[in-house]
């Protein structure tokens, strides 16, 4: 392939995010769903492309036609279809640059509430799933056990996670996986916001959410902002480093970055062969994506530029736009390359793990967060439930609609909450490692850990918070 036809496609990426943002403008649903200009883009490129138009202009052209398969040409997709992997280490790789991380103390202090109600939710789906694979997706289906996994990836992981463990999913031998997951995560975005509506109307009437009210309507640029971003984060003064170009020195940071994430991941690789992968036969970190590690490359980073006293040289808002340029260009290629037929010869599994993740985190917020969260449970609990399915910009949403001004600490709780909660759940760490887990250890064991570890969270929660409710 030629270095062109890469260059067409990426500009074709950029005509289609044009496209999504146009229409967006002008399809008020759209916005009142806030879905992002990249998501309705990339199911644009999935209609005009081989799974929707391409089923019937291959009726009308002929096969050596460039619009055979649709609108969108075969090099351009193939170039698509290999962007999500790699962008993900961009996005995960910025997601702890240029952040002030305060004490372990205030973060606890402020959020631990929240960071325990989320990691029950998280370990929670993964025991949902797990169940629902083992007694009903496998026996009655014949799906592989990963399709367990598939909850935790799409609701709390998000779009970006899914796409972004595609290949995993292929080396593990359960390639629909891919599909299926990007596919759930587009049902929990919208049920999310849906869902969440529908609870804070209900909170407002029965005078559980106490703090509805403030300002009525979103802004036009409210809307924006809210629909258009992927997370929150407070502008901070930083220093212009003036021998190099800014936009330059922080792509240097987020290469660096995944640069470290990579030899940690080789590291990794070259310890196992050489100890317990060659002892037990057992191994693990071939499987285990690179993105979660250059995460962690990124945090070392801004360890070292804190300890240096020169952390104000990363400027937050320029990373944030990095990382939002390398999420729009993931979803894209990821949505519009999705196969519609993999999730049609799986509906019922589909359905199935929709529909328990949904009953699961709407439980979890009107069950648990009132026993778990001492005080302002309905505003913290409302921004759980919109990250738990699948969006920390849906947390948001539903955070400001229950809390205008910002008058419970909910959203300064939410913000410290990603400190000790992405880094391993969601897209971190365990999420990363769990289709390894069960498919070398099956679906059983990683049940029971999986288990444990939700009870654990739970009986914290319930005990050393819910004793504190007032």
């Amino acid at each position: 392939m030629s270095a062109e036809m890469i260059g067409f496609s990426f500009i074709l990426i950029g005509v289609f995010l044009m496209i999504g943002k146009v229409v967006r403008l002008h399809v008020k649903t759209l916005r009142d769903l806030f879905l992002p200009s990249s998501i309705i883009a990339g199911f644009i490129g999935l209609f005009v492309g081989p799974e929707a138009l391409g089923r019937l202009t291959s009726q009308w052209l002929d096969a050596d036609s460039v619009f055979h398969q649709g609108l969108i040409p075969e090099f351009v997709l193939d170039v698509w279809s290999t962007l999500p992997s790699l962008f993900i280490n961009i996005v995960f790789a910025a997601l702890f640059l240029g952040k002030v991380v305060p004490n372990l103390k205030k973060i606890w202090l402020i959020a631990g509430p929240q960071i325990v109600m989320g990691q029950t939710v998280s370990w929670g789906q993964y025991v949902v799933g797990l169940v629902l694979a083992l007694l009903v997706l496998g026996p009655v289906f014949g799906m592989s056990p990963l399709s367990g996994a598939l909850i935790e990836i799409s609701f709390v992981g998000g779009h970006g996670t899914a796409a972004g463990l595609s290949g995993t999913f292929n080396e593990l031998g359960f390639s629909e996986g891919a599909d299926l997951a990007l596919g759930m995560a587009t049902i929990g975005i919208l049920s999310g916001v849906v869902i969440g509506i529908i609870l804070i109307n209900w909170g407002h009437r029965t005078n559980r959410a106490k703090y509805v009210g403030g300002k009525a309507q979103f802004s036009d640029k409210e809307r924006a902002a809210i629909g258009e971003s992927y997370g929150y984060d407070v502008e901070r003064e930083t220093k212009e480093i003036s021998s190099m170009e800014p936009l330059a020195f922080h792509l240097a940071l987020i290469g660096l970055a995944i640069g470290i994430g990579y030899i940690l991941q080789q590291l990794l690789i070259g310890l196992e062969a050489s100890t317990w992968g060659a002892w037990t036969g057992t191994y693990l970190f071939p499987y285990v994506p690179l993105f979660p590690l250059a995460m962690i490359g990124g945090m070392f980073i801004q360890l070292a530029f804190d300890r240096l006293k020169i952390d104000l040289y990363i400027d937050r808002g320029l990373i944030n736009r990095i990382s939002g340029f390398a999420l729009d260009v993931l979803l894209v290629s990821a949505l519009s390359t999705l196969s519609l037929a993999v999730i049609g010869d799986n509906i019922v599994p589909f359905l199935l793990l929709s529909i328990v993740a949904i009953l699961w985190n709407v439980f979890a917020f009107l069950v648990l967060a009132p026993r778990m969260i001492p005080e302002y449970w309905f505003e913290r609990g409302v921004g759980d439930l919109g990250q738990a399915t699948g969006m920390t910009a849906t947390g948001l949403l539903l955070m400001k609609i229950a809390d205008p001004d910002n008058e419970t600490p909910a959203l300064e709780g939410f913000g410290y909450k990603q400190l000790l909660f992405e880094p391993f759940v969601g897209g971190g760490l365990v999420t990363a490692a769990s289709l390894p887990v069960i498919h070398q250890f099956g679906a059983v064991t990683f049940l029971v850990i999986s288990s444990v570890i939700k009870v654990f969270f739970l009986i914290f929660g319930l005990v050393f918070f819910g004793r504190k409710k007032s």
